[in-house]
């Protein structure tokens, strides 16, 4: 109890709000990041009003713009893409064994019923 006066005195002499930040990379502003959010809004606006080749245009430029500001993330998505191609041609292949299967598979159910 005797406590609860003493804290809130020291309240008080805290300002509310100090304009003054204490860390300084927050008074930077990365003008890229805010011009890259931008610009794909923007797109999604105007791709959503109908305007689609304008939209297409600015949303391209936000999203190279993001991708500027994110050098070492696109380095290793580059560097992993030729794993990524090989993946989804070995998947490609497996479709295309089971599709050949069926095909194979009903054409001999055709010939099997026919007779």
């Amino acid at each position: 109890m005797g406590f609860a006066p003493v804290l809130e005195k020291e309240r008080r002499k805290e300002p509310r709000y100090s304009g003054e930040s204490d860390d300084p990379e927050s008074d930077s502003i990365d003008w890229v990041r805010v011009a890259a959010c931008g610009s794909l809004i923007v797109g999604g606006v105007l791709l959503l009003s109908g305007q689609r080749r304008a939209g297409l245009v600015v949303a391209a430029s936000g999203t190279a713009l993001a991708l500027l500001d994110q050098e070492e993330t696109l380095q290793r998505l580059w560097q992993a893409l030729p794993e990524y191609v090989e993946r989804a041609q070995q998947m490609i292949d497996q479709v295309q064994e089971v599709v050949d299967d069926v095909t194979e598979k009903g054409e001999s159910l055709r010939r099997a019923l026919g007779r």
